[in-house]
């Protein structure tokens, strides 16, 4: 039978043998600190500095403390490459990381060749846990399951329909465009346009004047908030008032920021809220009262923390043969819930829900019906 080791947010349950520390255990996080996704560089900052900070007061791992180092890849292919190798040349045993699914699958291949294990938040696309390395992982759900379940979701709503995919030709954005897609068709539905954008443009009128001459009564979107503010935006301008809708990367407040009141009424899947669950009470009222929101992949990088520290305390060792073995055969109860993962280094269960975005926020609505 599995056993739970981990408890939540409270640090105590790290503790060993109150001793000295003599030595640091070198960790790592990284993504996108800077560019235009750095929200989400700054969600996972904020959780793997909590986390640390949470196990270094209660004695540390293995009667060691954590250090951390924060990596930037700004979600660019070369650069992931680039920080993992500063990461192997400094004694890093542990990454928690990366974010865009494009950064963390060419960063996999330096962390396999060296022995590091990595957990990623945020990581979505199936191929990441499918090149069968055994020091992968991820506390995310997987882009077939989310696709999954957008895609039924549309096929219960909008066959007959006129629906629109597009996608911004990143890893993580076809990954998920296509897999909803095929989701919709399963159901009985076919797409009215497939069109893919350029990343990081600021005029997608030319786009929004397709969509608009094809009459689509909805548009569903693989990619970021950046992008797909605009794309909103310039939607609203032009008098085009389909529904819209995407996927995990919209979890940001600052995409409000972009879009303005043509976000209103915008739908995205993600997992449950983490920040409701009774585990992550604690943490939440602490970053609350720190003057920080931990929304989006904050948890999740604090989680992908507490389940290395625990499978770590569980192998009493650093040996990353060990730790793999013992993070794919416990039970870990942690800030986001109860966590387990698979042979492949994926959840073995990822809830997907709604979330609309409303009044400069984002609230979770269940399987909620189209407003448009």
């Amino acid at each position: 039978m599995k056993k739970i080791l981990l408890s939540t947010a409270a640090a105590a349950i790290f503790a060993l043998v109150a001793q000295s520390a003599n030595a640091e255990i070198k960790i790592a996080t990284a993504g996108p600190m800077t560019g235009q996704y750095a929200s989400f560089g700054e969600q996972m900052q904020k959780g793997a500095e909590a986390a640390v900070r949470d196990i270094n007061a209660a004695g540390g791992i293995l009667g060691e403390q954590l250090s951390l180092s924060v990596g930037d890849d700004r979600c660019d292919p070369k650069e992931a490459v680039a920080v993992a190798n500063k990461f192997v040349n400094d004694g890093v045993v542990f990454v928690a990381g990366h974010f865009c699914s494009g950064s963390s699958i060419p960063a996999s291949a330096v962390y396999n060749e060296e022995g590091i294990i990595q957990i990623s938040p945020a990581s979505t696309n199936p191929k990441l846990t499918e090149q069968g390395f055994s020091n992968v992982f991820r506390t995310c759900g997987r882009d077939d399951q989310q696709g999954d379940y957008a895609g039924a979701w549309l096929g219960k709503h909008y066959i007959g329909k006129k629906v629109a995919f597009a996608h911004d030709k990143q890893a993580y954005s076809k990954g998920l465009a296509d897999l909803t897609l095929a989701a919709f068709e399963k159901a009985g539905g076919k797409a009215v346009l497939l069109e893919t954008v350029n990343p990081g443009e600021r005029d997608y009128s030319a786009f929004v004047t397709k969509l608009k001459a094809a009459g689509i009564d909805a548009l569903y979107y693989g990619g970021y908030h950046t992008e797909l503010g605009l794309i909103s935006r310039q939607m609203r301008e032009q008098g085009l008032n389909a529904q819209i809708l995407s996927g995990d990367a919209l979890n940001t407040l600052e995409f409000w920021s972009i879009t303005g009141d043509a976000g209103e009424g915008l739908l995205f899947t993600f997992a449950p809220d983490p920040r409701a669950k009774p585990e992550a009470k604690e943490i939440v009222d602490r970053f609350k009262a720190e003057g920080y929101d931990p929304e989006g992949y904050t948890l999740y990088t604090y989680a992908a923390i507490q389940a290395w520290a625990a499978a770590a305390t569980a192998a009493g060792s650093l040996d990353n043969a060990a730790i793999e073995a013992k993070l794919r055969e416990l039970d870990f109860s942690t800030v986001i819930g109860p966590l387990n993962f698979n042979e492949l280094g994926d959840r073995t269960t990822a809830d997907y829900t709604w979330y609309e975005w409303t009044k400069g926020n984002y609230v979770e609505v269940g399987d909620v019906a189209p407003k448009m």
